[in-house]
């Protein structure tokens, strides 16, 4: 990735990779990217569209309940964040810290997050105390840039019984390889979906940063 890359779906010029700090600090405090994919790849339509999700539990609610007590924070690039805000969110999200990756908005007109433009410093300050996983929202571009900086713990997969045949990917271009390690498997029988977890493996074609 060049200098000029863009760091996540945010506005920030990128960083090189040499010379990136390895992750220190909380070692329980995971960033883990979670979100839902199509079989192709897609984790959302061309113009952001997550119809095409679908639950597979009869208790969902109370499903994604326990999911979502094992985050204290949110990460999401300005893109996201953007797309959130249009569909009638506000951004904030009770009970959670929401950390934006932007060079460009104002923190005077976002009252309800926390602009952000350094990723290494918001892990390391994270992972010097106690708390809760870090879950990594949004979106692909964001992803590869946490990835590209050793900064991403685990990635967890629904992968949904659908091809959308373009749309946002996993892992947005241009990216260096991540190398993952299965910890996890679920097969939902009656919607025809999986759930996928794994820990990326630093050394293994992917290098955490030192």
């Amino acid at each position: 990735m060049s200098e000029s890359q863009l760091i996540g779906d945010t506005d920030m010029p990128g960083k090189t990779r040499e010379g990136r700090a390895r992750n220190a600090g909380h070692p329980t405090r995971r960033v883990r990217y979670a979100v839902a994919m199509s079989l192709d790849g897609f984790i959302a339509g061309p113009r952001g569209e997550a119809d095409w999700i679908i639950m597979d539990s009869d208790d969902a609610e109370n499903d994604f309940n326990a999911f979502y007590s094992q985050f204290d924070t949110i990460l999401m690039g300005r893109r996201s964040y953007e797309f959130v805000k249009g569909a009638g969110g506000g951004g904030s999200t009770p009970g959670m810290q929401v950390f934006v990756f932007s060079r460009t908005l104002r923190q005077k007109d976002h009252p309800g997050v926390t602009i952000v433009d350094d990723p290494k410093g918001l892990m390391a300050e994270l992972r010097s105390k106690p708390g809760k996983d870090v879950w990594l929202w949004g979106g692909g571009s964001l992803f590869r840039s946490f990835a590209d900086l050793g900064l991403v713990d685990t990635v967890e997969l629904g992968v949904m019984p659908v091809l959308l045949g373009e749309g946002v990917p996993l892992l947005s271009p241009p990216a260096m390889r991540v190398a993952l390690k299965l910890t996890s498997h679920k097969v939902h029988a009656r919607t025809g979906s999986l759930s996928l977890e794994y820990a990326v493996q630093y050394g293994r074609g992917t290098k955490r940063r030192k």
